[in-house]
């Protein structure tokens, strides 16, 4: 299994780490280069939900199809959550019939929904629990 943790490198900067030699930079909005963790629970959303749609649409689109999921979702400050998260899958679909896009549609959306671990968590909740520890 792979291991993920993540260093601190500064005030309100970490780096996010994996056994598999992996680096992500995290820090807070006002810092240039790195993802908030906000912005990276989007992002796990959109890359999450492309994996799992990939087959479908290789299938009808072929290997190569170029695809851009775009992820928004404004935080509610006062709970500090994210009450909704839209993503919007944007592809070539100009050579399908109104049938055909409408199957390829309902198709995209059960994977989605099937293979999509960090949307079905993210729909469903998760118990989350923390410790401290010492080195």
């Amino acid at each position: 299994m792979t291991e993920l943790w993540v260093d601190r490198t500064g005030v309100r900067r970490y780096v996010g780490r994996s056994s598999r030699g992996a680096e992500v930079l995290i820090g807070s909005e006002d810092v240039e280069g790195v993802f908030t963790p906000g912005e990276l629970l989007k992002i796990a959303l959109a890359a999450c939900s492309g994996m799992a749609s990939d087959q479908p649409l290789r299938r009808r689109l072929g290997d190569d199809y170029p695809a851009t999921i775009r992820v928004s979702g404004p935080a509610d400050r006062e709970q500090e959550r994210y009450p909704l998260l839209q993503e919007k899958l944007e592809i070539d679909v100009s050579g399908l019939s109104e049938a055909d896009l409408a199957r390829l549609l309902t198709v995209v959306e059960r994977a989605i929904d099937q293979a999509c671990t960090v949307g079905r968590t993210l729909k469903s909740g998760t118990e989350v629990k923390f410790e401290v520890g010492t080195k």
